[in-house]
C-alpha cells in the first residue's frame, strides 16, 4: 500500500470510527458490536504506525496521550465562566421571572435544563479541531486539562465549523462508573471517593491520562464563551446546533412559556431524578431569546438572565456534642456545632455553623440534644432543628460567654446586628484571619502564605500585623519548620512582588467592612489613590455607583482610625504601592466616545488580549456584549472574524479594525 491509498483508507476508517462512537456515546444507540469498533480501530493504529506521518490530533488513535504532565498551566476565560443565583422555593422563581419580565420589552420564555453535579469545563474549538479544555477554576482563571478531557469519548476532537468556538458544559461520572471505581479503590485499599462529582473532579486533575481515560467520564454541553460561530437567536436553537455539530447534550431539557410550566418541570425532576444513571443537584432555568438574555446583562456574578434551582436538601439525624466559638477577621463570635460524624449527601459532618446567639435560642439548640442536619445548597452544613421527642433529659442549655475567647475583651452587639463582636484591634483571633484574609489570592494573592504558614508565623511571633508581612526576612523564615531555602525564597519574591498590585487589591486585602472585591475595584478606579480615597468625605462616596450608604460610612470609620493611618504609613514607607493601575474611568462620561453604546469584540486581537480591550471600553462608558443585533453599535474585527462581522455587514452596523480601536482608546484615555 503506498502513502496515497494509506491515507484514503485512514480517513475513511477515522470516518466510520467517528461515526460508530458518536452513535455509541453521544445518542446511546450502538450500531455495531463492540468487537468491529475494535478491529476497525486496530486496523487504524496499524496504518498509523507505518505511516506516522499520517498521524493527525483528531484521530482515535490519539485521545490517550503517551506520557504524564508535570502539571497544569492557567487558562484565562476571555469571556468569564460566571456561576449561577440560587433559588430554593418557588417564591424564588416568580421574582426571578418578575425582574426578567421587567427588565425586557415582551414577557420571555424559558429553557429548563437539569442541572448536573460535576465539574464545568470548557472546549475551545479552532479550525474545526479540539485545541484546549479547560476548568472553570475561578471563573476568570482555570486550568488546562486538555490531555484528560481529549479522552472522554462524547467530546469530539474535530467539528464540521471552523470558526472559532467554545462550547461549556459539565463533566460528570455515570453512576456505573462510579461504583466501580470505588469497588476498585476498596480492594486496593485506597480511601474511596465520597460521590461522582469528587471522582470526576479528581479525575480530570489526574497529571496521567490513562488514568483519566480509565474513569469512564462523560460529558454534557450547554453554554458558550467565545463564539465565531453561526449566530443563532435563542437558547433552545443552541442546544439544537450543537447535537448537529456531534455534541453532547442532555436530552431531557424544556423549552416553556410560564415559570407556572418551570416549576411543574421542576416538581416532575424532583420526584424522577433517582431514576438517571448521573447525580443532578438541581434545575437551570434561562430566558430562551439570546437578544434578551444580553437586555438583562449580568451582576458581578452571575447572569441576571438563568437561575439555578437547588433541589431540597437531604436531612439526616446526629448527636450535638459541644459548641465551639471562633472569632472572625471582623470579630464577629460564630458558635460552631460539633457533632457526631454523619454522612450527609455524600460527605461525612462534624461541624455545623450556628451563625448567632439568636438562633441558638430561637431553635432551642442544647448541648447533647438529638438534632436534624442539612447542607444549604448542598453545600454548607447546618443545624436545621431539635428533636425535643427525642430528649433525654441530661442536655445541657448554651449561653454565649461575656468575654472574648481569644482575648478576653468584653463582647458588644452593635445596633442593628445579632452577633456578638470583639471590638479589640489588637484581638490575636481576629489579627491572624485578617493576615490570611490580606494575603488571599483574591486580596495580595501571596502564594506559599496559606494558612498554615500564616498560623506557624504568628504563633512565632514573626507577625502581628499586615505590615510585618513586608518585614520577614530569610534568616527567621529558614529558622522554621518544613521552610527549606527554596520555599522561603519564592515566598520572599511573592510578597516583594505584591508590592507592586492594582491599588483595588490592598484595599480589599484591609478587610474593610462592607468592602468586596468588586466594591474595592470601584473605589480604586474612582478616587486612583490611599489618600485620596481617605480623604473622601460620605458625601463624596455616596455618589459613586455601587457605593450604598453603609459601604460609605464603613470606609469614614475604617480611614479615621489612627491604627490604620499609622499602619497605611508603615505599609507606604516599606514600598507597597497605593496607587490605581488599571483602566482609568472616563472623566465625562457623556463625553467618552463609548458611552451608551454596546460593542461587539470578534476575531483575533494582536494589539492587547479580549479581556483587556473589554476593560478598557467598559473604562470608558461602553458596554462589551457577545453576540451582534440590531442593538449593537459597533463590531470590532480582527484576524479570522467570522459570522459576527457578516450580520454587522447584513445590519449595516459600523465595523472597526483593531488599529481605529486601538487609537480610539489611546486618544480618549489621554484626555483625562
Amino acid at each position: 500500500m503506498d502513502k496515497q491509498q494509506a491515507q484514503e483508507k485512514i480517513q475513511a476508517l477515522r470516518e466510520v470510527l467517528n461515526q460508530y462512537s458518536y452513535e455509541y456515546h453521544v445518542l446511546d444507540k450502538p450500531t455495531v458490536p463492540d468487537a468491529e469498533y475494535d478491529e476497525k480501530l486496530q486496523e487504524l493504529r496499524q496504518l498509523e504506525e507505518a505511516f506516522p506521518e499520517l498521524i493527525t490530533a483528531d484521530s482515535p488513535t490519539q485521545r490517550v496521550g503517551d506520557k504524564p504532565l508535570e502539571g497544569f498551566t492557567k487558562v484565562e476565560h476571555s469571556i468569564p465562566m460566571l456561576s449561577l443565583g440560587n433559588a430554593f422555593n418557588e417564591q424564588d422563581l416568580h421574582d426571578f421571572a418578575r425582574r426578567a419580565s421587567q427588565g425586557t420589552d415582551t414577557p420571555p420564555t424559558y429553557v429548563c435544563e437539569l442541572k448536573i453535579d460535576g465539574l464545568a469545563v470548557s472546549l475551545r474549538y479552532e479550525n474545526g479541531q479540539f485545541v484546549q479544555g479547560s476548568t472553570r477554576g475561578d471563573g476568570t482563571v482555570g486550568e488546562d486539562i486538555t490531555s484528560n478531557l481529549r479522552t472522554i469519548n462524547s467530546i469530539p476532537l474535530s467539528i464540521k465549523d471552523k470558526h472559532t468556538i467554545e462550547v461549556r458544559g459539565e463533566a460528570y461520572m455515570p453512576h456505573q462508573s462510579f461504583l466501580k471505581l470505588n469497588k476498585a479503590r476498596e480492594e486496593n485499599g485506597e480511601e474511596l471517593f465520597a460521590n461522582p462529582r469528587n471522582a470526576a473532579a479528581g479525575s480530570l486533575r489526574q497529571l496521567d491520562p490513562k488514568i483519566a481515560a480509565s474513569r469512564s467520564l462523560d460529558v454534557f454541553l450547554y453554554g458558550v464563551g467565545e463564539w465565531e460561530g453561526k449566530q443563532l437567536a435563542s437558547h433552545s436553537e443552541r442546544l439544537t446546533y450543537f447535537k448537529e455539530l456531534g455534541f453532547k447534550t442532555n436530552p431531557e431539557w424544556k423549552k416553556c412559556s410560564t415559570i407556572e410550566e418551570v416549576i411543574d418541570y421542576i416538581n416532575y425532576w424532583t420526584e424522577a431524578r433517582p431514576n438517571l444513571n448521573y447525580e443532578i443537584d438541581g434545575i437551570v432555568v434561562k430566558v430562551d431569546n439570546i437578544a434578551q438574555q444580553e437586555e438583562l446583562g449580568y451582576t458581578a456574578k452571575s447572569p441576571r438572565w438563568a437561575i439555578a434551582y437547588k433541589f431540597p436538601a437531604e436531612e439526616v439525624m446526629t448527636t450535638l456534642r459541644d459548641i465551639e466559638l471562633s472569632v472572625g477577621r471582623t470579630g464577629v463570635i460564630t458558635p460552631t456545632a460539633i457533632l457526631d460524624p454523619v454522612k450527609v449527601a455524600g460527605t461525612t459532618v462534624q461541624r455545623a455553623s450556628l451563625h448567632n446567639e439568636d438562633l441558638i435560642r430561637e431553635k432551642d439548640i442544647r448541648i447533647g440534644d438529638p438534632v436534624v442536619v442539612k447542607k444549604a445548597g448542598d453545600i454548607i452544613p447546618e443545624v436545621v432543628r431539635v428533636i425535643t421527642e427525642k430528649r433525654t433529659g441530661n442536655e445541657q442549655p448554651f449561653s454565649m460567654p461575656t468575654e472574648c475567647p481569644a482575648c478576653d475583651s468584653e463582647l458588644v452587639r452593635l445596633d442593628g446586628e445579632v452577633a456578638l463582636r470583639c471590638m479589640n484591634p489588637n484581638c490575636p483571633a481576629q489579627l491572624q484571619e485578617g493576615l490570611i484574609h490580606f494575603v488571599s489570592r483574591n486580596a495580595m494573592n501571596i502564594d506559599g502564605l496559606g494558612e498554615k504558614v500564616i498560623s506557624q508565623l504568628f504563633r512565632e511571633k514573626l507577625i502581628q500585623t499586615i505590615a510585618d508581612v513586608y518585614r520577614l526576612e530569610r534568616e527567621a523564615l529558614l529558622s522554621l519548620e518544613r521552610m527549606g531555602e527554596k520555599s522561603v525564597d519564592n515566598l520572599l519574591r511573592a510578597i516583594e512582588a505584591s508590592k507592586e498590585n492594582s491599588l483595588e487589591k490592598l484595599l480589599f486585602g484591609l478587610g474593610i467592612r462592607f468592602i468586596g472585591a468588586k466594591a474595592a475595584k470601584t473605589l480604586a478606579m474612582e478616587f486612583e489613590t490611599m489618600d485620596q480615597l481617605a480623604n473622601a468625605t460620605y458625601d463624596a462616596l455616596i455618589a459613586v455607583d455601587e457605593i450604598g450608604e453603609k459601604m460609605a460610612d464603613a470606609v469614614v470609620q475604617y480611614f479615621a482610625e489612627e491604627e490604620v493611618v499609622t499602619l497605611l504609613s508603615e505599609l507606604r514607607e516599606l514600598g507597597v504601592n497605593m496607587t490605581y493601575k488599571g483602566p482609568k474611568k472616563a472623566a465625562i462620561a457623556e463625553d467618552a466616545v463609548f458611552s451608551g453604546k454596546t460593542i461587539v469584540l470578534t476575531g483575533k486581537l494582536e494589539q492587547f488580549t479580549r479581556q483587556e480591550a473589554k476593560e478598557r471600553i467598559e473604562a470608558l462608558g461602553g458596554k462589551v456584549t457577545g453576540s451582534v443585533s440590531k442593538s449593537t453599535d459597533i463590531v470590532v474585527a480582527g484576524e479570522a472574524a467570522g459570522s459576527k462581522y457578516e450580520k454587522a455587514q447584513q445590519l449595516n452596523i459600523p465595523i472597526w479594525d483593531e488599529a481605529q480601536l486601538k487609537n480610539i482608546l489611546e486618544a480618549e484615555e489621554e484626555k483625562q
